[in-house]
């Protein structure tokens, strides 16, 4: 699955298995998808570059409790994959709803850039802030 060759339905497929590799905390395969020099830019923070910085991100959620991804609607293309979801997640010891539109920049079947836009208040609100 090159850049060139890549379709928008495995592109897709490969989006929704990521994203289902978060619910079981499958830190390898998280990784594995990233471009060597990919980035994930969970927009209120600061971005994440490369495969070892994400490594590092993605295994400080290893203790964590699994959470649920819920996609409501995903649009792909060759290059491009968008989704509207929901994050079921724990924050603090609470359950947290998540409302999330996220941007997957797609190239050489990994992910180059994958941009998450969402409202810091549910996450500020179950730290009391």
């Amino acid at each position: 699955m090159t850049g060139h060759g890549a379709t928008a339905e495995a592109n897709d497929r490969m989006v929704r298995d990521f994203l289902a590799a978060w619910e079981r905390r499958d830190t390898d395969h998280i990784v594995e998808r990233f471009a060597e020099d990919g980035v994930y830019h969970s927009t209120p923070l600061t971005p994440i570059v490369g495969r070892e910085a994400i490594r590092a991100f993605v295994a400080g959620f290893a203790d964590k409790p699994p959470g649920r991804i819920e996609i409501h609607r995903q649009l792909a293309s060759a290059t491009v994959v968008m989704n509207e979801r929901t994050d079921h997640i724990f924050l603090n010891g609470q359950p947290v709803s998540l409302p999330i539109m996220g941007v997957f920049d797609i190239g050489d079947g990994h992910i180059l850039a994958w941009r998450e836009y969402f409202d810091l208040g549910p996450a500020r609100a179950a730290y009391g802030v």
